[in-house]
């Protein structure tokens, strides 16, 4: 059975604050929260994850697109996750190697590495019933806006990013907004 994919807070970004948009994926027996990071209170993160079922201390695993605290901020909200960057797993006091690209955190979820914004960032494609999910900061907002990111260490890396994403995926969970569907995906091979 595929991966199932909720949004739990579609970020924002501009002059009255920032919040990160946090996904919850349940994939067999992960339970997955994506980019804890800056919301307005908390409770905005925990009061639909529970609504769904799910109490903090039950995520298994924490991915984080990349380590800017607006992303990273209330990965201390579940206690028992391995927490999952770019380069590692970390659970405890452990930090434990992983594959990279490609990387398999469960059966439906892989990391795929996507520098640009940053050069550490990944993305997360989610294998759902209705296709391919991408949470990323490939993108900020839903409206694919900003197209050149002012904070990118890496513009022309980003563009090359977001190439790859779009080829992957159906449906694009950018930084800081509501998901957007990729129309028509260009499928290699």
């Amino acid at each position: 059975m595929p991966a199932i994919h909720h949004l739990l807070h579609a970020g924002y970004a501009g002059d009255d604050g920032v919040a990160s948009s946090v996904s919850l994926v349940l994939d067999a027996e992960a339970i997955i929260v994506v980019d804890p990071g800056m919301v307005a209170q908390r409770h905005l993160i925990l009061d639909p994850l529970r609504a769904l079922g799910v109490e903090p201390e039950q995520v298994t695993h924490v991915v984080i697109t990349h380590h800017h605290p607006d992303h990273t901020l209330n990965v201390g909200l579940f206690p028992n996750a391995e927490v999952v960057d770019f380069w590692a797993r970390y659970r405890g006091d452990q930090r434990l190697d992983h594959d990279g690209d490609g990387y398999a955190v469960s059966p439906h979820c892989r990391l795929i590495l996507t520098p640009g914004h940053t050069a550490e960032d990944l993305t997360l494609l989610v294998e759902t019933e209705g296709g391919t999910v991408a949470c990323t900061h490939a993108w900020w907002r839903a409206d694919r806006t900003p197209e050149i990111d002012p904070l990118a260490d890496d513009q022309a890396a980003l563009e090359g990013s977001r190439g790859r994403i779009l080829e992957l995926a159906d449906q694009v969970v950018p930084a800081h907004g509501a998901a957007f569907e990729v129309p028509r995906r260009r499928r290699s091979g």
